[in-house]
């Protein structure tokens, strides 16, 4: 599959259940649904204001409406919340197509990388089984100094 068909199928399902839940079509949600369509890990209220106002376009998005955005788009399980300990909660797209990652972060400069591990998922898996809980999701965030910022 494509990139392009990717990103079309997640604002799509996005945009339809939007609709579902009785909001209705606007421009500044669109540009955010376009703009998490594209991207590959977690962004910030702000990295997404930021973004939109670098993109241009007709219309200015304000971040109270980002958040607004982002508060819809989670309440429908379309975003969800990555804590990675900044005093800034990020958001990131759920998508059924794509693999499940975690976050490395750079304590220095602030830096949020994906990282996927299949043999961290199947001791996640086997641990599982073993706890009184049945485990629906998870989220691993390293913390270290990326390697620009370590000392060599």
């Amino acid at each position: 599959m494509t990139a392009k068909a990717r990103t079309i199928g997640w604002a799509d399902r996005a945009e339809a259940a939007l609709a579902a839940a009785g909001h209705r079509r606007g421009g500044a949600r669109h540009a955010v649904l376009e703009l998490l369509d594209g991207q590959r890990c977690a962004l910030t209220a702000l990295e997404i204001e930021d973004a939109l106002r670098a993109r241009g376009g007709s219309r200015r998005v304000s971040r109270a409406s980002v958040y607004r955005i982002l508060d819809e788009l989670e309440r429908l399980r379309l975003v969800q919340r990555v804590e990675t300990g900044q005093a800034m909660v990020r958001y990131e797209r759920v998508s059924e197509r794509e693999e499940h990652h975690h976050h490395l972060v750079c304590d220095e400069c602030g830096l949020v990388m994906p990282f996927s591990d299949a043999g961290l998922e199947r001791a996640i898996d086997r641990l599982s089984k073993t706890v009184p809980l049945t485990v629906s999701e998870h989220e691993i965030v390293l913390h270290g100094a990326c390697r620009d910022c370590r000392d060599d």
